[in-house]
């Protein structure tokens, strides 16, 4: 049975878009029940509505926890390294930077908000680019900033609504 190679996306991805609206490229559905504990983030299930994701939630020790799964903040990290990473690929080879093997970390803290005294998430995305002269990489990378979904999440918030489902 042959495989078709994995490749990454177009660079034409990054084009500029005009329109009075939103442009929706893709969309998801991913739902949270609460297991065992009736708690999703201490006992959850997740499930994407395709199927492809399925994941144990588990509240980690440093919260009270047994451990043993993953939490949202791994899921949060997760996403947002795999943003950041696909879009400094993309630039790259838009720019025709060679780029090879690099790295995107990122550090996603859980605490309390000093503003309301609940809760908060902070994240630190590190990029280890070898090779790359430090003045290009730096500039490559503030540009990735100002393209990744994640980061202008990170820094501008979120359209988001909440309603109670039929």
């Amino acid at each position: 049975m042959a495989t078709t190679p994995l490749e990454p996306p177009p660079v034409e991805l990054l084009d500029k878009f005009r329109g009075p609206d939103f442009l929706p490229l893709y969309t998801t559905t991913v739902s949270v029940s609460g297991g065992e504990a009736r708690h999703g983030r201490a006992s959850g299930e997740v499930r994407s509505d395709d199927g492809s994701l399925a994941l144990s939630l588990r509240l980690p020790p440093e919260l009270g926890g047994p451990g043993g799964g993953t939490n949202p903040e791994q899921l949060f990290a997760a996403g947002y390294a795999a943003c950041f990473h696909g879009a400094l690929s993309l630039l790259a080879e838009r720019l025709q930077i060679p780029v090879q093997d690099f790295v995107v970390r990122v550090n996603v803290a859980f605490g309390r908000d000093p503003v309301d005294g609940m809760f908060m998430v902070t994240a630190d995305i590190r990029v280890h680019l070898p090779g790359l002269e430090k003045r290009v990489a730096e500039e490559l990378v503030r540009s990735v900033e100002r393209i990744c979904p994640y980061t202008k999440l990170a820094r501008q918030g979120i359209q988001s609504t909440v309603a109670l489902a039929p």
